[in-house]
């Protein structure tokens, strides 16, 4: 993976957003960037979450070698208040997805409806604040066209808003992705109602960033369990993490609205609630078990597809190149390129 600053004058140009499944945060904004994640383990399962942007927002550069994300400003793309959070951060995505193999990605349903939008829409990876080629200039960016995927073809999705609520696409991409591992799922029961969670996403189109302080607030529903982690729209196909175990428990879908109009400055301000949940619904998380690919037999009512195998290792990745890019000491390697716990409990 190629790292090469450059410095180049962008246009920007709007894009259209994913269905408003919205959500919002909770007590405090529990958000970071991912580099500055409290727990480096959980910047290496970062490595694996890609950002969904519209075909029509990416133009190559450079003899193809890099791509040209045409982004805009949090605050211009929705109003927001300039003093909110993120601000002036630049935003280009729809929705957030994970890889589950080599060439297969997990995202929300209604992120993806048929095959049009997956042609239409590509997926980026290390869509983030310390991976963004810009030469300095905070409004440009770039991203290396090695981490551009396409989507090939919607393998399973399921979008029902009346009963089930069950809302998940599997898509396999254009090729495999061959620097990066994918992560790794719950394969039977539940998540426990007293897990602590965390997400990795892309919130508003912007970088990725990790939602970090999450709880469980309701986990009766077979499909799909509340909390209170923080997020917006953007995040919707986000993987859901246990914080002890780091295994996905599931994929973001939606929750709250996000922002509340603020009249006397003619701006949008991000809608708050208890950390509690008292006063806000909570954000609905899709169980990863539901996707009969993944984990046959968790979801009875489905046919079970075809089983995906298990990857096998990638011998290919220069590993120490990638380690020397993201220079930074706190990260256990070894762990991850061996397949190891990498500091999650079994």
């Amino acid at each position: 993976m190629k790292h090469i600053f450059v410095f180049v004058l962008l246009t920007f140009t709007l894009s259209s957003f994913a269905e408003n499944l919205s959500k919002v945060f909770y007590g405090e904004d529990d958000r970071f960037n991912i580099k500055n994640s409290p727990e480096a383990r959980f910047q290496i399962q970062g490595l694996s979450v890609a950002h969904m942007i519209s075909e029509d927002l990416l133009e190559p550069a450079y003899d193809g070698v890099l791509t040209k994300v045409l982004a805009k400003p949090l605050h211009e793309r929705f109003s927001m208040c300039l003093e909110e959070r993120y601000a002036k951060e630049l935003s280009a995505g729809k929705c957030s997805g994970f890889l589950v193999a080599s060439d297969l990605l997990v995202t929300a349903g209604h992120c993806i409806w048929g095959q049009s939008s997956c042609d239409d829409n590509k997926w980026i990876f290390d869509f983030r604040n310390d991976f963004i080629y810009n030469g300095g200039n905070p409004d440009l960016a770039f991203v290396s066209s090695e981490d551009v995927y396409g989507c090939k073809e919607v393998i399973n999705r399921k979008y029902n808003r009346e009963t089930t609520k069950n809302d998940f696409a599997l898509i396999r991409l254009d090729r495999p992705v061959t620097d990066r591992k994918p992560l790794k799922i719950r394969s039977e029961g539940k998540v426990s109602d007293d897990s602590e969670i965390v997400m990795i996403g892309h919130p508003l189109g912007l970088s990725l960033k990790i939602s970090y302080k999450g709880k469980i607030l309701k986990n009766d529903n077979p499909f799909y369990f509340k909390t209170n982690l923080d997020s917006f729209s953007g995040n919707s196909g986000s993987p859901v993490f246990n914080k002890k175990t780091g295994v996905v428990e599931g994929i973001l879908v939606r929750g709250e609205l996000d922002f509340l109009p603020d009249s006397s400055e003619n701006c949008n301000t991000v809608n708050r609630c208890k950390e509690t949940g008292e006063s806000c619904e909570g954000e609905d998380v899709t169980r990863i078990t539901v996707i009969p690919e993944l984990v046959p037999g968790m979801t009875p009512s489905e046919e079970v597809s075809a089983q995906i195998e298990e990857p096998d290792a990638d011998d290919s990745v220069d590993w120490n190149e990638y380690r020397d890019d993201i220079d930074d000491d706190e990260i256990n390697w070894d762990c991850y390129i061996n397949n190891e716990n990498c500091g999650f409990d079994e």
